[in-house]
């Protein structure tokens, strides 16, 4: 049995869920879309303080990195201060509440993660069962087919109640493929 941690490592996301959720106003996200809400901007706190750079912005959100957290934001989080663009929490405070959702994430992920869980691809497929799970390792029987593989635990999710993997299905069987190609030519 192969893991598939190396094909897949490139295609897992890292999770920063409620953050996001929030759209921005139209006329907002335009505005500052076209201001101080851009790549390489220094964003500050409430109090003056640097609370990160933003890497980028797509759809109207900006992605605030901390220097330890990346995190999604709406453009209507945003405010415009003197020194640039200005939101209202500090540094410390972002990264707690980044922190927490994380921690709140895992918790329900580590809960549905059990032997003989349903588990579906990140494109809503059917993908197997989780036959044993053994600390950081997640070993899933492939449905209709003899094939078994192993994940990462933190290539798993919650959604909605539902296990998913997030990968989709065609990278899973892709993966599957290359590495039964790999073996069969070992």
């Amino acid at each position: 049995m192969k893991f598939l941690t190396p094909f897949l490592a490139a295609t897992a996301l890292a999770a920063t869920p409620a953050l996001a959720q929030n759209a921005a106003a139209p006329g907002v996200a335009a505005e500052l879309a076209s201001g101080q809400v851009q790549a390489g901007a220094t964003v500050y706190g409430p109090e003056g303080n640097e609370v990160g750079t933003i890497e980028g912005v797509v759809d109207g959100i900006a992605t605030l990195d901390t220097g330890t957290h990346k995190a999604p934001l709406p453009l209507s989080a945003f405010g415009q201060g003197t020194s640039g663009p200005t939101i209202t929490v500090t540094r410390e405070q972002l990264n707690q509440i980044i922190e927490q959702q994380l921690a709140e994430v895992a918790q329900a992920r580590d809960a549905a993660l059990v032997e003989g869980a349903a588990v579906l691809s990140a494109d809503n497929q059917p993908v197997g069962t989780v036959e044993q799970v053994s600390g950081e390792n997640v070993i899933v029987q492939r449905s209709g087919t003899k094939a078994r593989f192993g994940l990462a635990r933190n290539l798993f999710s919650v959604d909605a109640a539902v296990l998913k993997t997030r990968l989709t299905l065609q990278e899973i069987d892709t993966s599957l493929s290359q590495t039964a190609g790999t073996a069969s030519t070992q």
